[in-house]
């Protein structure tokens, strides 16, 4: 193995592990440049004397590869990085040993798919595992969410933030959330003239009427917030507020929530 790539890995790793982006990137750049030079590598996969080393080495770098671009929020990175690591997860499979990172990486890549909405490529993942990778915690994190998504369960969707199986898997939760709730932030505004801040706060699951209204001045600041309601842009210039229908509505669809929750 060539002394100079170990070196700069364990410098790249030093960096990695203290969130120095910078010199990670930097230094990362530099080991895909030297790892050029390995033909046991994909695409050639010749048989060298150092191949089984060298396929082992690759890997490890792009799995670190992967998990920072989700440390730095960079999904196109998380692209290309992954595409290149998916070979040693199927072609080089049979003659390197399990990686014990291989499927909280196939976990963050379909959690990836269902926050860009690439659905029918999370199923075309989906039917690439085997029986034991879709018995893994970490893709049944990613199946049950994307079913719980497309069945509009998004206090399930929500509250599977608590319960991920890596730490890494945040970044996208998070961004899974924020999907939820612009769905259902856009249905208010075409069903409702306003909304009382208690019944906006449970609409689109925050647990704190500050964290609302930290959402609505982000996201929506066409929003007016006033006498403790949530009015539209649409209707707040010239139609009153017609809050009492528009809240027994959805004090019946609270209710048939909890009830739905309570049978689920």
């Amino acid at each position: 193995m060539d002394p100079k790539l170990s070196q700069i890995f364990e410098r790249f790793k030093a960096a990695f592990v203290r969130n120095d982006f910078d010199t990670s990137t930097r230094l990362l750049s530099q080991l895909k440049v030297l790892m050029t030079v390995f033909k046991s590598l994909p695409p050639l996969f010749q048989e060298t004397s150092n191949a089984i080393h060298e396929l082992t080495i690759a890997r490890d770098i792009y799995e670190h590869a992967v998990v920072l671009s989700v440390k730095m929020e960079d999904q196109d990175a998380f692209e290309r990085d992954f595409f290149q690591l998916k070979p040693y997860y199927t072609d080089a499979s049979g003659r390197l040993p399990p990686s014990p990172q291989e499927y909280p990486i196939l976990g963050l890549n379909l959690l990836r798919l269902l926050v860009q909405n690439r659905i029918a490529e999370f199923h075309t993942e989906l039917e690439l595992l085997s029986q034991s990778a879709l018995d893994n915690p970490c893709i049944k994190h990613a199946v049950e969410l994307e079913q719980s998504f497309m069945e509009g369960a998004y206090h399930r969707v929500l509250s599977a933030r608590q319960t991920v199986p890596d730490a890494t898997y945040a970044y996208f939760m998070d961004l899974l959330a924020k999907t939820v709730r612009d769905e259902i932030a856009g249905c208010s505004e075409k069903a409702y003239d306003c909304l009382s801040i208690s019944d906006a706060r449970q609409m689109l699951l925050f647990s704190s009427d500050q964290e609302l209204l930290q959402y609505a001045k982000e996201e929506h600041p066409e929003w007016e917030i006033k006498d403790g309601f949530i009015i539209f842009q649409k209707v707040k210039d010239s139609v009153p507020c017609r809050e009492i229908p528009s809240l027994q509505l959805i004090t019946q669809t609270l209710s048939y929530a909890r009830e739905l929750e309570r049978i689920v």
